[in-house]
């Protein structure tokens, strides 16, 4: 079966890194679209300069991608609800799809691992635009995305060791930390 793994969380959560680790090593996956890593590869000085043109590379990749039938994963902050459409048309073409989501317990947090991520040569992500992709991904997350794929994990990210709060796979919803699930789903759903 083809497979998509979509990557997903607010700034800062840790996608990339573990994306590094996850995908070919746990997951056999070696194929990985991220828009960061292609404005870097664009414009290595300034690849916030190169976003939009990135953007546009990875959604044609992805498409691609479905075409060709590869199994590949992408990241995303799912602070909008555009890759819906892609989901529905990867499952149109016979994919499993599989959402991860890093979460940090506050926007505090996510701020400052992206202040860290820049100290450490990292790209940068203006504070106002990290607060409201968090909100807005953990809406997207609970109102339309962990509906529409066959299989998700949520994880809190915040330190270590992470905790997976709860997945979902083919016999159904598995909360590990009911605590924490009913307060995100009372705040975001």
């Amino acid at each position: 079966m083809k497979r998509l793994f979509v990557i997903s969380g607010c700034n800062g959560a840790g996608k990339t890194t573990a994306s590094y680790t996850v995908l070919p090593d746990i997951l056999n996956c070696d194929e990985f679209v991220n828009a960061d890593e292609i404005a870097k590869g664009l414009s290595p000085f300034h690849p916030e300069s190169a976003a939009i043109q990135a953007g546009r590379l990875m959604l044609d990749r992805i498409n691609k991608l479905i075409f060709k039938g590869s199994d590949f994963a992408f990241e995303t902050t799912l602070a909008t609800k555009s890759y819906s459409n892609l989901i529905l048309k990867a499952k149109e073409n016979g994919y499993h799809v599989t959402l991860l989501f890093f979460w940090l317990r506050s926007t505090d947090l996510a701020v400052k691992r992206v202040e860290t991520r820049v100290k450490e040569g990292g790209h940068n992500i203006p504070e106002d635009v990290i607060r409201r992709r968090y909100v807005s991904g953990l809406k997207n997350f609970f109102g339309k995305y962990h509906n529409m794929v066959d299989e998700w994990m949520f994880i809190d990210n915040s330190g270590e060791p992470y905790e997976i709060i709860a997945h979902k796979n083919s016999v159904g919803e598995v909360i590990k930390n009911s605590g924490k699930w009913n307060q995100l789903l009372n705040s975001y759903k």
